[in-house]
């Protein structure tokens, strides 16, 4: 199993940005996927995960703001992400599965090597 995560930048609060996880290694379109984050000093948090069809779920959190997307023929999971603020400031990386809890997450070990977004004027 491979992911790799792609577009973290530093973003002025109120932009946008958009996540990219490439996945290779297991047969994407069969799996949920999740996008978390881990801020610095805070424990991981899940974010938004997405099944295989499509039906999508939010972390209260990040719901209006992050849209989670896939497309099963690149094997490309993306996460949308507008309307950024400071508290959003972390890595950012996707894993297989979801939704999930923030006690319930899979360790790190399970995760891409995250792509890091800060929110700063």
């Amino acid at each position: 199993v491979q992911l790799v995560e792609s577009g973290g930048d530093v973003v002025q609060p109120g932009g946008s940005l958009r996540l990219s996880c490439a996945a290779s290694g297991f047969v994407f379109s069969e799996y949920p996927m999740s996008w978390v984050r881990q801020a610095p000093g805070k424990g991981p948090e899940w974010l938004s995960a997405i099944g295989p069809l499509g039906r999508t779920y939010y972390a209260d959190s990040v719901k209006g703001r992050f849209t989670i997307s896939r497309d099963n023929a690149k094997e490309t999971l993306y996460l949308q992400m507008t309307k950024l603020s400071p508290e959003d400031t972390a890595l950012y990386a996707c894993t297989r599965g979801g939704p999930y809890s923030d006690s319930r997450l899979p360790t790190r070990a399970n995760w891409g090597q995250g792509t890091q977004v800060t929110v700063s004027s």
